[in-house]
């Protein structure tokens, strides 16, 4: 690891237990807050998330002003329960409408964009189970505390199974090794494709979101190159616990993660591209009479930073 990420570990890693309640209200100032909810098809655990931010953060405490969940078409409950619990629940495809809709996780966050007004926003998982509040107030710590920090991720352990720290395949076996082979400044982070984080308004608008699954990787990516090392930071934030997904689900996800660090490659002059990579990715089951191919798209969509999207301002504050 190189000298610069130990010292950047040292300084820049916190505990969400750092953080208390009182110095953060006091902290928090004029500064608004937007907490935001990815979902799709999470009726079993979208309504507790909201519940409890709503209750601990917005209810107990003004520190959150604003909980939106941003609905990416789901055909469950999710919006309903998420409604019910005290959430702004938004459809992904009625924000900037004019735009033709593209698909994935990143495409709901980046529009959450447009429909939110806070001058921070924290972005969780829909999915978590165990949910705690703790998660929230940990990634504002850094950001209230040091205005030279413009985004912060979350780090935890993610248990599968009876392995306490056994989640995380796509980021040991994906992420971090490309990490470390090309933007090894970028190496201190525990968790890079965590899905808890959160960033300043101002820097989140400047730059692009990859719509699918590599659009963690690509904002660690896009902001270090942006903003430099010193303006991230990492906050532990204990346990994660959520609904792992199957091996055959993750290849897709692997499959978005190198399409993203190849075209970072590319725009950053990292390589020479003599070829264009393949969007079809080639998996297989055994049925009854051998092995069968399934061939799938994973190609991955990109859009451009916020603020260059004509007549885009923030939402007012509701």
């Amino acid at each position: 690891m190189l000298p610069e990420v130990e010292a950047w570990l040292r300084g820049h890693t916190s505990s969400s237990d750092d953080w208390s309640m009182p110095w953060l209200l006091e902290a928090k100032g004029d500064t608004t807050v937007s907490v935001v909810l990815p979902a799709r098809d999470e009726a079993e655990t979208v309504g507790e998330i909201v519940a409890a931010i709503r209750r601990d953060l917005m209810e107990t405490v003004p520190l959150v002003d604003e909980l939106v969940v941003i609905d990416s078409r789901s055909v469950d409950d999710t919006a309903v329960r998420a409604a019910r619990a005290g959430a702004r629940v938004i459809a992904q495809d009625d924000i900037l409408p004019d735009l033709k809709p593209m698909d994935g996780k990143g495409e709901a966050l980046w529009k959450s964009l447009a429909a939110t007004s806070g001058d921070l926003l924290v972005f969780i998982d829909a999915d978590l189970r165990e949910f705690r509040t703790s998660f929230v107030t940990g990634l504002l710590g850094p950001l209230f505390a040091d205005p030279g920090v413009a985004y912060v991720k979350g780090c935890y352990d993610r248990p599968l199974q009876n392995v306490q720290s056994g989640g995380g395949r796509v980021t040991e076996l994906v992420a971090r090794p490309l990490l470390n082979l090309h933007w090894p400044l970028l190496a201190g982070f525990v968790q890079p494709l965590a899905g808890e984080y959160a960033g300043r308004r101002s820097v989140l608008e400047r730059v692009p979101f990859v719509t699918g699954y590599g659009v963690e990787l690509g904002l660690l990516i896009d902001l270090l190159d942006l903003a430099g090392l010193d303006a991230l930071a990492q906050v532990d934030l204990g346990r994660r616990v959520h609904s792992h997904q199957s091996t055959e689900a993750l290849g897709g996800m692997a499959s978005q993660i190198l399409q993203t660090s190849w075209s970072r490659l590319e725009r950053q002059n990292m390589m020479v591209s003599l070829h264009t990579p393949s969007l079809r990715l080639a998996q297989f089951r055994r049925g009854t009479t051998g092995h069968h191919a399934t061939v799938r798209d994973v190609a991955v969509a990109e859009r451009p930073p916020m603020i260059t999207i004509p007549g885009y301002s923030a939402a007012p504050e509701r």
